[in-house]
Order: C-alpha cells, then sequence, then structure tokens
C-alpha cells in the first residue's frame, strides 16, 4: 500500500512516467493507450505502479470494472499537464535561440467552428505549418471556461473562444464572428406558428436551454429573462435539446443550418431574438508568448485578416529566413 510521498528531484524517469500516465488518462483507459504509447499493457501498468510508489499516492482505479482517476490521480494530471507543457515551453525557447520553430503546441477551440464560413483556422494552420513543420500540434475542443482556465496555467498555449468577459491575465486577438439565432425543433408547440403570431410572452413561458458557463449566451438568455430548464457544456448538446420539441434554445446560424434544411428545426423571430458572438484567439499576458506561440497566432490573425504586430514580424522574420 502506497503510505507516504518519496518523490523528491524530478528526474528523466519521473518525466518519462508522467508522460505514460497523462496519455493513459487522455486515452480513458491502460487498454485504449496501447496504440498511442507503442507498449504493452502489462509495461503500461507497471509504468503506473511505478509512478505511484514514486509519488505515494494512489493516482487510478483500473481493473476489469474501468478506468478511474482518484481525487489525488486528478491533482497530479493537472499538475503533469503543467509541468510538461513547461517542459515544451522551455525546449522551443531553447530551439528559438538556435533559430528553429519546433516543439509541441496545445491548441484548444470552442464548439462548432469548421461550419462557420467566416472561420479561417485551417487556413491559418496550414499557414503555420509552412513555416514551422517540425512543430507537433494537440488540438482540444472544450467549453469556454476550460479554454480559458487552460490557457491561464499552461495547459493550453493558446485558445479560441467567443469574447464575453474579458480576464486581465489573458490577451484577446479577434479573429471572426458568427450569427446567433434563437431555435425550437419539429413538434414544438411553436414551430408551426407563424412569427407574426409569436409575442414576447409565447417565448418567455416555453423551456429554455442554455450554457451553464459565463458566456454570452448565458448573458442573452438572462436578460431575454428565459426560463432556463436544461444546463449543456456544448452546442451539440444544445442541438439535441432543441431537436427534442421540449426546448428552445440559441444556436449559430452556420450550425442550425443543416437542420433547418432538414425541415427539424426553425428560428424564432429571427428579427428580434439574434445576438452576434465576436471570437477572439487569447493566450497569457504574463509570460509573453514564446516566438513559436507568437507566430502560430500571427498565422490565425493573418489568415483571419486581423492584425497582431508582433506576431507577424516573427512570422516575417521567420518567412526571410526560409527563403
Amino acid at each position: 500500500m502506497v503510505r507516504k510521498a518519496l518523490l523528491g528531484r524530478v528526474s528523466d524517469v519521473d518525466i518519462r512516467l508522467l508522460r505514460v500516465f497523462r496519455s493513459v488518462v487522455a486515452c480513458g483507459g491502460v487498454s485504449a493507450a496501447e496504440l498511442e504509447l507503442n507498449i504493452g499493457r502489462s509495461t503500461i501498468s507497471r509504468h503506473l505502479t511505478d509512478l505511484e510508489l514514486r509519488l505515494g499516492i494512489k493516482l487510478c482505479d483500473r481493473g476489469p470494472a474501468g478506468f478511474a482517476l482518484t481525487d489525488e490521480g486528478q491533482r497530479v494530471y493537472e499538475a503533469s499537464s503543467r509541468l510538461l507543457a513547461a517542459i515544451s515551453d522551455f525546449q522551443a525557447d531553447v530551439h528559438e535561440v538556435h533559430q528553429r520553430l519546433t516543439g509541441h503546441l496545445a491548441i484548444a477551440f470552442f464548439d462548432k467552428t469548421v461550419t462557420n464560413p467566416e472561420v479561417k483556422i485551417s487556413e491559418g494552420i496550414k499557414l503555420f505549418d509552412g513555416i514551422a513543420p517540425e512543430v507537433t500540434l494537440e488540438i482540444h475542443v472544450e467549453p469556454i471556461n476550460v479554454i480559458e482556465s487552460g490557457v491561464l496555467d499552461g495547459r493550453f498555449h493558446l485558445g479560441i473562444i467567443p469574447t464575453h468577459r474579458p480576464s486581465s491575465s489573458l490577451d484577446y486577438h479577434a479573429l471572426y464572428g458568427e450569427q446567433m439565432y434563437l431555435y425550437c425543433g419539429a413538434g414544438h408547440p411553436l414551430f408551426e406558428r407563424k412569427d407574426k403570431r409569436i409575442a414576447r410572452r409565447d417565448i418567455t413561458q416555453h423551456k429554455y436551454t442554455g450554457f451553464r458557463f459565463h458566456s454570452a449566451n448565458m448573458i442573452a438568455g438572462r436578460e431575454l429573462k428565459l426560463k432556463r430548464a436544461a444546463d449543456v457544456y456544448s452546442e451539440e448538446a444544445l442541438a439535441a435539446l432543441i431537436l427534442s420539441g421540449r426546448y428552445i434554445g440559441f444556436l449559430p446560424d452556420h450550425f442550425a443550418e443543416i437542420f433547418v434544411r432538414r425541415g427539424t428545426m426553425r428560428a424564432l423571430r429571427p428579427d428580434i431574438y439574434h445576438y452576434r458572438s465576436s471570437f477572439a484567439a487569447i493566450v497569457r499576458r504574463s509570460p509573453k508568448p514564446s516566438r513559436l506561440v507568437a507566430t502560430l497566432l500571427g498565422c490565425l490573425c493573418r489568415a483571419h485578416g486581423t492584425a497582431y504586430e508582433s506576431a507577424d514580424e516573427a512570422l516575417s522574420q521567420q518567412a526571410t529566413a526560409i527563403a
């Protein structure tokens, strides 16, 4: 039984064990991590046991019942993510001294971006890969609050979120926007009613679904005094509830379009119930972004036709060096 922490200095072996642990958590279990790590289950299990003994902590339950982190394991996972991100940043900084753009970047996006015609993230990544082909990317899709906290604690190098409540610890760089409308699904009492016969009281008396975390979505629902009867954390979940015919909720028009075409969803009074979300790339204000992050940010801003002076300068210098 693990009884006390034995960890002193963090060694290369500890780093390797933490990388294995992080991969197992990301994959959702030992079996699922076999392909990712290219090592056998017995070896992975031994590495996890070695790490638990090294830390003096039980990190997870693993066996026939499945894989689950303990509370202590969750804290170690979060701390290890910060540590490994810091190591990656250090490696990138060293490579910068040698004028090489290489390393690892973790990026987090908000939900449902690729269907938005205003989004040029793919073009930005293409531009970045042309300049820094040795860099490996790690992409996450997360709620706004998770992206913000992840950028702040170093788990993510860059995030892309709808702007709603600026933090003094983050820098924001405008990228694109999207139009939001209030929708209901087929079978809802308002679905067949003509817009001119839908009054404000008709809207407010029906169940509303919206984001549980602070966002423009939450603000819009509160301002309209809509009765939130279901909490969600993604637009996929929002759409599922709206399509049930029991809830109304805001969705971006580019995402809802496919359901509207199928006749399973419609916008309610789009002349009144709408708002526009603006999206920005976010990075930590301090420490300043590395040249690697600044170059990625510059590529994203350039692809979207927005300005980021320092990143554009780094981008131009690197392009000149390559040429």
